[in-house]
């Protein structure tokens, strides 16, 4: 039977694709976001819903690779000198929110019956936010390279690096279990440190060579491949040692972040991302348990609440006690108030080490499922408060938005008119971003002190991760005019409010530049042999007024010309070509002065 050959997992893939083409497009028109899509089809699919797909944890496991690709691209974004300047978000204000937070958690489990090591584990879980959610939430407004959005990714990068210290004192807590010595102990910091060590070497001198030898082959899959082999490969690395695979990644983006390849390597990652990221989410859906939320309704809701509140105040005060202002602070609490994946994973762990019954991690990972449906609806309830104000005028500090509006220009092909256009620019100390596509421009410019990445003009995906969107002009530097006219149509299309700034090849190519509406364009060879002929006539004697008399004339009949071109086909205007007036001489100028009045 034909049945007989289909592969494993069709019909669950096929049924999740439909649920996510249905219920995102659905949620976004809501105004609830993408996540709470997912979220809401993982429910309605999963063994507690209409059980059209059984295995959510075997989906979650798969799944949780969106999480490790997702930090392996954030870590592109940013180089080690930006992280080192976050080390007071991320080791102060990061640690005190967990301390704090876990702390107070611990408490109130202790007071509604729990242990003191379930209490532990439940208090420092429920301290942790979610990653994925939150990044998704700041990616999808566009807020995750702002004030806030980098002080909320300091807190998640300390959570992530917390889930150590919490699975180790997991392991602690286990009743009738010892504790390895000092020299296992030792053993294993050894091998964590070596771990650590072999991602930061391979990715600072053995990565960059690789991709720069495959850029030359011009396989973009090849390319892609080897994007995956890092990301994941680091992952599985720090996952081998016990520390998070997610982490593994980030560091890895991190090493990558000042390689000429960051932006294709973005581009490239991108959809994988996204993809595993929409089926994380539908796998937390698939996992929250309608039995115990039916029978632990009360305490889930109550749970629910006193996570977001006391977590939201907590971040909302560190925030402002740490430097930010009334609004950053308001909206990192609203952004990081839920419980994380990685509660999933240390409550997992605790049921293994006997520390945790079965049913109340069952009611703690209820509470944390709830809380990340609630999240996008807190941050739509602040968007409202923040609509209202300003429609009625007031300008509260609480409220007020902030914006980043700092010029860049993005520079398209780094040849010799590409370098001496970026010289120009940071000479007035202006923010470039330049892309090329052959590895040894690249070399040859980064020699000189550029920053150029590796990158191709025809696809939208990268002109996006290289800043095409955020950018205030883009120089199209380009020696391939096919190349120049795909992209430019990209850009039109997918980044119109750039302004585009074109080299002309030649005549024809500035004709058909000119129809194709950009801002601006040039021929550097009519500007070089315009400079060349000044040059030679000056050598020859011919005065300066004269000179400018003959360029000014040049240059009208050359646009005159190229105005009928427009119109009339290629060869038309050719008699603009030699209309100067000839030079008179000092005899005849003579002559034509006015005698003496009779």
């Amino acid at each position: 039977m034909a049945a007989d050959g289909v592969p494993p997992f069709l019909h669950e893939a096929i049924v999740l694709l439909t649920a996510t083409v249905v219920a995102v497009p659905i949620a976004k028109r809501l105004g609830l976001g993408s996540v709470v899509g997912y979220l809401a089809a993982g429910v309605v699919l999963g063994p507690f819903g209409f059980k059209l797909i059984e295995a959510g944890k075997d989906v979650l496991h798969v799944a949780e690779l969106g999480v490790v690709l997702l930090l392996f691209v954030i870590g592109l974004e940013l180089d080690p000198k930006k992280l080192w300047r976050m080390k007071r978000d991320i080791f102060g204000l990061g640690t005190a929110q967990v301390v704090l937070t876990g702390l107070t958690f611990f408490g109130v489990a202790s007071l509604a019956g729990l242990s003191t090591g379930a209490a532990l584990v439940a208090g420092f879980g429920m301290a942790l936010s979610s990653t994925a959610f939150a990044l998704q939430i700041l990616q999808e407004r566009g807020q995750l390279s702002s004030a806030y959005g980098q002080r909320a990714f300091g807190i998640l990068l300390l959570q992530d690096i917390a889930i150590v210290p919490l699975l180790a004192m997991v392991s602690i807590l286990a009743p009738g279990e010892a504790g390895e010595g000092g020299p296992g102990i030792l053993a294993e910091t050894a091998k964590t440190l070596g771990a650590v060590a072999a991602v930061i070497l391979a990715g600072r001198y053995l990565a960059s060579p690789l991709f720069l030898f495959l850029a030359g082959s011009r396989a973009r899959e090849v390319m892609l491949t080897a994007a995956l082999l890092v990301a994941l490969g680091s992952a599985d690395l720090m996952h081998t040692v016990g520390l998070s695979m997610a982490m593994g990644a980030f560091l890895a983006g991190v090493l990558l972040a000042e390689s000429s390849f960051k932006h294709t390597l973005e581009a490239d990652i991108e959809p994988f991302r996204s993809l595993l990221m929409g089926l994380f989410f539908i796998a937390v859906g698939m996992s929250l348990d309608f039995s115990v939320l039916r029978n632990h309704l009360a305490e889930v809701l109550a749970g629910v609440v006193v996570v977001m509140l006391i977590k939201g105040a907590y971040l909302w005060g560190l925030t402002r006690v740490s430097g930010s202002s009334n609004s950053d602070a308001l909206r990192v609490a609203v952004t990081l108030p839920q419980g994380g994946e990685f509660a999933f994973v240390l409550f997992t762990a605790a049921i293994g080490s006997r520390v945790l019954d079965y049913q109340h991690a069952n009611i703690l990972n209820a509470i944390v499922i709830i809380s990340m449906l609630m999240t996008p609806l807190a941050c739509l309830g602040l968007d409202a408060v923040a609509g209202r104000m300003k429609a009625r005028g007031s300008d509260s500090p609480a409220i007020e938005t902030f914006e980043e509006a700092m010029p860049t220009v993005l520079v398209i092909g780094f040849g010799r008119f590409g370098m001496m256009v970026a010289q120009i620019l940071t000479s007035e100390g202006l923010e470039i971003t330049a892309i090329d596509n052959r590895p040894d421009r690249i070399a040859y410019a980064r020699k000189l002190g550029y920053k150029v990445y590796y990158g191709d003009a025809t696809r939208a995906d990268v002109l996006a991760a290289a800043g095409a969107g955020k950018a205030a002009l883009i120089a199209m530097c380009i020696e391939n005019d096919r190349v120049m006219g795909k992209s430019i149509e990209l850009i039109r299309e997918g980044f119109p409010k750039a302004l585009l700034f074109c080299r002309a090849t030649d005549r024809a190519h500035a004709l058909a530049l000119t129809k194709q509406g950009v801002d601006y364009q040039i021929r550097e060879t009519f500007e070089s042999s315009v400079a060349f002929g000044k040059a030679a006539l000056e050598r020859l004697g011919i005065p300066q007024d004269r000179i400018a008399q003959v360029e000014e004339d040049v240059r009208r009949r050359d646009q005159e010309r190229l105005d009928m071109e427009m119109t009339d086909g290629p060869f038309a205007g050719t008699d603009r070509l030699h209309g100067i007036t000839p030079r008179r001489s000092a005899a005849a100028d003579e002559d034509d002065k006015p005698g003496p009045s009779a």
